[in-house]
């Protein structure tokens, strides 16, 4: 089987124009932009790359970008207090706290302290709840994890019907493992979700007509693992001791087997942008709705 290397570029453009329409309607109707709060803390590089590539993006989208950055020495007390801040302020309609925070700092606590209306990365407990107690109206119209919405875009894409397929969750974080089976089994997939310690894994995988991994562990997943015609979106981003980033799929095992396999680089990740201005725009609307 010729599998179909699958990147997201194309959809990310077309998701762009939308969203900068979407944006530029918002600001001649309420006179401002939308406005994302970005808050960095520490100096840990990755995280730098990463908030460079969300402020491009939001500010090429038509948003407003507020950076605020904290040394790595910053307490617990001092990040909560930027939140309360920012929780506070009329101008800002999203809140993003760039994970990881510096050791020692409970993050599920910082992410707690943004007000549920401005959490444009959907971790808290409040729109958590939401996706879990309605679905189907929260993907559409709330604050979901960014990354889970941007796998939804993917599969829209691809006109892959969710109806009664068989879909493996392999990974069970707060931030793309359950919050996608929960979106996909509200779109009528009937889900499992697997995990490093799940025994024999194949058995469940290889049942799968989608196979979603997301456990953060490099080339986990093989051709043993899979039935030939299989989809596979890849969420993993793992680098190797060489430098090389690679999924949590061995790609060049699955080829050839998959019928489309996701990029890594170039898949799943970038989604997750521009699913966060998306969110923007939304809590954008939705505090206007509010006043």
């Amino acid at each position: 089987m010729e599998t179909i290397w699958y990147r997201t570029e194309e959809l990310r453009k077309r998701l762009a124009q939308t969203l900068q329409q979407e944006a530029l309607e918002f600001t001649q109707t309420h006179h401002r932009k939308p406005c994302l709060a970005v808050v960095l803390v520490g100096d840990n590089p990755a995280s730098h790359v990463y908030v460079a590539s969300k402020t491009k993006a939001c500010l090429d989208a038509g948003l407003d970008v507020l950076d605020f950055k904290l040394p790595a020495t910053a307490s617990f007390q001092e990040i909560s207090s930027t939140v309360e801040t920012l929780n506070k302020n009329k101008v800002v309609d999203g809140i993003l706290v760039q994970s990881p925070l510096p050791k020692g700092i409970d993050e599920k606590e910082i992410f707690k302290k943004i007000s549920p209306e401005k959490d444009v990365d959907g971790f808290h407990p409040v729109n958590i709840g939401a996706l879990v107690m309605n679905p189907k109206k929260t993907i559409a119209e709330g604050l979901v994890p960014c990354t889970p919405a941007g796998i939804l875009e993917i599969l829209k894409d691809i006109n892959f019907s969710l109806n009664g397929k068989n879909v493996v969750v392999v990974g069970r974080s707060n931030i793309v493992g359950r919050p996608i089976s929960i979106m996909l089994s509200a779109l009528d997939a009937t889900v499992t979700v697997c995990h490093s310690k799940t025994n024999n894994l194949a058995h469940h995988t290889s049942q799968a007509d989608l196979l979603v991994l997301a456990c953060g562990i490099p080339n986990f997943i093989n051709d043993t693992h899979i039935k030939t015609g299989a989809i596979v979106i890849d969420v993993g981003v793992n680098r190797l001791e060489n430098k090389k980033i690679v999924g949590d799929g061995d790609s060049n095992k699955l080829k050839g087997k998959a019928q489309l396999l996701t990029a890594v680089p170039g898949g799943v990740g970038p989604m997750t942008i521009t699913m966060l201005i998306q969110n923007t725009i939304r809590a954008a609307k939705q505090r206007e709705q509010g006043k």
